[in-house]
């Protein structure tokens, strides 16, 4: 099921392989997919779409319209438009999103936070939390 849904034009423009480790900062139009390591922040165009697979690994911060993870970002992830968390997900960051879908067994270490109208520009202000929200507890073992 997770597999047949790509949120972005379903085009992958440039790849970065299972045994590729990539040093610095990557900006994309397009669609990127990440199978390999990057070690730094990740921005897309506009309309760019970024998918990350279970071996795929980011550390650093994520920016891009679309978003399908079912690897590791260590960083915050700005999906302006749809952030998909697949049941493999590990996120170590906030998650800034318009639409977020998450599978069983994906994990956010941080908080969630819906991006307003006209805010979907990856600033770091957050929206203000509605009373009783905040970070959920995660249960061990899961």
């Amino acid at each position: 099921m997770f597999g047949r849904r790509d949120p972005g034009n379903g085009r992958i423009d440039t790849l970065i392989g299972r045994n590729a480790a990539v040093q610095g900062d990557i900006e994309f139009a397009g669609g990127l997919h990440v199978d390999g390591r990057v070690a730094g922040s990740v921005r897309a165009a506009a309309d760019g779409a970024l998918s990350v697979s279970e071996f795929g690994v980011i550390e650093g911060s994520v920016a891009a319209a679309h978003v399908v993870l079912n690897g590791r970002v260590n960083g915050d992830i700005f999906g302006t438009e749809r952030v998909v968390l697949g049941s493999k997900a590990k996120v170590r960051g906030n998650v800034h999103y318009g639409v977020i879908e998450m599978a069983l067994g994906a994990e956010i270490s941080g908080k969630l936070a819906p991006l307003g109208n006209g805010a979907a520009t990856g600033s770091t202000e957050e929206a203000p939390a509605a009373e009783g929200e905040g970070s959920l507890p995660m249960a061990e073992g899961l």
